[in-house]
C-alpha cells in the first residue's frame, strides 16, 4: 500500500525468491518426502512380486522397469492402463499407490502455497 492506502501494483514476487522458499521448505519436510518416496519404490517390488503384473498390449508379464513405471504412473494418479496387476493384492497396492499420490500431491502443493506466502511477505506484498 502507498501513502494514500492504495494497494501497490508494481511490487511483484520474483521467481528466484519463490523458488528459494519452495526448496526450503521441500528441505525441511526431506523426511516426509523421502519417506513416501520410499514407500513407492517399496510398493513397487511389491507389486513386481505379488501383483503379477501385465502388459496389455501383450499379454505377457511385465518386466521390472514397466511395473515402475505402472507404480509411479498409478502414483501420480495419472493411469494409462498399458500394465495391469492380475492378483487381488496387486490390486489392493494399486490402490494404495494412488492414494499415496494423492499425498504426496498435497505435501508438495502445500509446500509451494507457502512458499509463494512466503515470497510474498519478503517482496511487502
Amino acid at each position: 500500500m502507498n501513502s494514500n492506502g492504495e494497494q501497490r501494483s508494481d511490487v511483484s514476487i520474483r521467481a528466484s525468491l519463490a523458488t528459494s522458499e519452495f526448496l526450503k521448505v521441500i528441505w525441511h519436510l526431506r523426511s516426509i518426502v523421502l519417506g513416501l518416496t520410499g514407500q513407492i519404490l517399496v510398493m513397487s517390488v511389491l507389486m513386481f512380486y505379488v501383483g503379477r503384473p501385465i502388459d496389455v498390449a501383450t499379454r505377457t508379464p511385465a518386466s521390472m522397469g514397466e511395473t515402475l513405471y505402472f507404480c509411479a504412473v498409478t502414483a501420480l494418479t495419472i493411469g494409462y492402463g498399458d500394465v495391469i496387476p492380475t492378483t487381488s493384492l496387486g490390486r489392493l497396492i494399486a490402490v494404495l499407490l494412488g492414494m499415496l499420490g494423492i499425498v504426496i500431491t498435497g505435501v508438495t502443493t502445500a509446500a509451494a502455497v507457502y512458499a509463494i506466502q512466503t515470497a510474498a511477505r519478503k517482496a511487502h506484498l
